[in-house]
């Protein structure tokens, strides 16, 4: 006997006593009034049609799910097949790639941390240097920077498709042509280990110039932090809120025009007394 059977049948029976008479809870009694009664559901041969369709092919997204039911004659839209796929958990969940940029398994000098316990107080005391990449719509393209430590601020950066010493080099070049004729002795180069700051092309470049080489210890993401913390604010707050985030030849655009500028502001909120003579 169910509580509806006792209540339709004119028992003077509370809905406390009924619960308990037939052992259930009153809050599961009240749930269950407001749920709609059960029917066979309509959906379990398509259910069960997707299930044998995601074994046949196990990379299937919601899209090829309903292409390939409505060619086997159902009729059936694809939010449905997606809301059915989500409840089953057929989804696929698809790994997304993410370049590396720092390659330091290679067989080139490498070179002690300089900036260790070291107080900067200056410009042109510190360059800091470092590799991101940039996911666009149907690619990805390489960004290479280079930092004031002292006032944070971008003095070289490139953009290019392949991350190679080039890459580096170009950024260098720039940095070179913004500083050079101010740069003090003793200046110090800090970057990762990886392959292209290795490279002899740019350890010669930098000794040319007098400037010391530095690096991070190996996979110690903190000895460059200020780098990283840089290119975190460029991407997060310039570079994927833009809506000409489409190519590569707008993405430059954004970045020389507003990004590099913009970050190296909101990076510089912490020292903004050291800053006067970068913002004249």
């Amino acid at each position: 006997m169910t509580i509806r059977e006792i209540l339709s049948d004119g028992l003077s029976l509370s809905i406390s006593q009924s619960c308990q008479a037939l052992e259930v809870s009153r809050s599961g009694y009240y749930k269950w009034r407001v749920q709609p009664e059960r029917v066979p559901s309509a959906n379990m041969d398509l259910k069960n049609q997707i299930q044998e369709i995601a074994l046949e092919f196990p990379g299937y997204g919601y899209r090829r799910m309903t292409a390939e039911l409505r060619y086997r004659g159902y009729v059936v839209n694809h939010k449905r097949v997606l809301d059915l796929m989500r409840q089953d958990n057929l989804l696929c969940l698809k790994k997304r790639f993410k370049p590396i940029t720092t390659d330091s398994s290679h067989g080139l000098p490498v070179y002690p941390n300089l900036l260790k316990n070291t107080k900067i107080t200056g410009l042109n005391q510190a360059w800091v240097s470092d590799i991101t990449y940039v996911q666009l719509l149907h690619e990805h393209i390489y960004l290479a920077v280079i930092l004031d430590l002292y006032s944070r601020k971008c003095i070289g950066w490139e953009l290019s498709r392949n991350i190679d010493h080039q890459l580096a080099m170009n950024a260098l070049a720039k940095a070179l042509e913004n500083r050079w004729p101010e740069a003090a002795q003793g200046l110090v180069h800090h970057s990762d280990q990886g392959v292209q700051y290795a490279s002899k092309y740019y350890v010669d470049c930098l000794k040319e110039h007098n400037i010391l080489v530095s690096m991070s210890r190996k996979g110690n993401p903190y000895d460059n932090a200020f780098a990283e913390s840089f290119i975190k604010t460029l991407k997060v707050e310039e570079v994927f809120t833009s809506p000409l985030y489409v190519a590569e030849f707008n993405i430059k655009l954004r970045i020389r025009n507003n990004g590099c500028n913009d970050a190296c502001r909101r990076n510089r909120h912490q020292i903004a007394d050291q800053c006067m003579e970068e913002d004249q």
